[in-house]
């Protein structure tokens, strides 16, 4: 059996993806609701309702914890990077978002004064962060994807 197979059998690394690409697809759905617009940067795009991060960590490690077990290494490293992922994308990052907001607004005053205009590349990322319930919902769904799909 080659590489390619065998990682395509790997069923932690495949409830993974499952879980990040599921959040991503629900995020880009949630945005489509809330704001009455479809963004398919959604689709690979940082922040926003669930969080990739989440599921995907969780999905990770909830599935090791099946698999393997909740006395196994693996499941110990996993636990931890979950913690820290979900952590940092309500802390840092979700600050991050908030600084990027403040000063793309105050670049907007500064260019009306001068009656210039910044390129969409130039403005800095915006959804970057989590907050907690966006956390704990992709939490959930990594979990219940690990669950259904073993």
């Amino acid at each position: 059996m080659n590489y390619f197979e065998q990682v395509l059998q790997n069923q932690i690394l495949i409830n993974a993806v499952i879980g990040w690409f599921c959040a991503q697809v629900l995020k880009t759905i949630t945005h489509l609701i809330v704001y009455k617009k479809l963004v398919l940067e959604r689709l690979i795009g940082d922040g926003g309702m669930p969080s990739a991060h989440s599921a995907t960590v969780c999905a990770l490690a909830t599935t090791i914890f099946i698999n393997v077990g909740p006395a196994s290494t693996e499941f110990a490293i996993a636990a931890i990077l979950a913690i820290i992922v979900m952590h940092d994308a309500c802390g840092v990052r979700l600050e991050t978002g908030k600084q990027a907001q403040i000063l793309n607004e105050m670049m907007e005053i500064f260019e009306s004064m001068s009656n210039t205009s910044l390129t969409t590349e130039e403005k800095l990322k915006e959804f970057v962060g989590h907050t907690k319930l966006q956390v704990f919902m992709g939490a959930l769904l990594g979990i219940g994807i690990a669950i259904l799909l073993g």
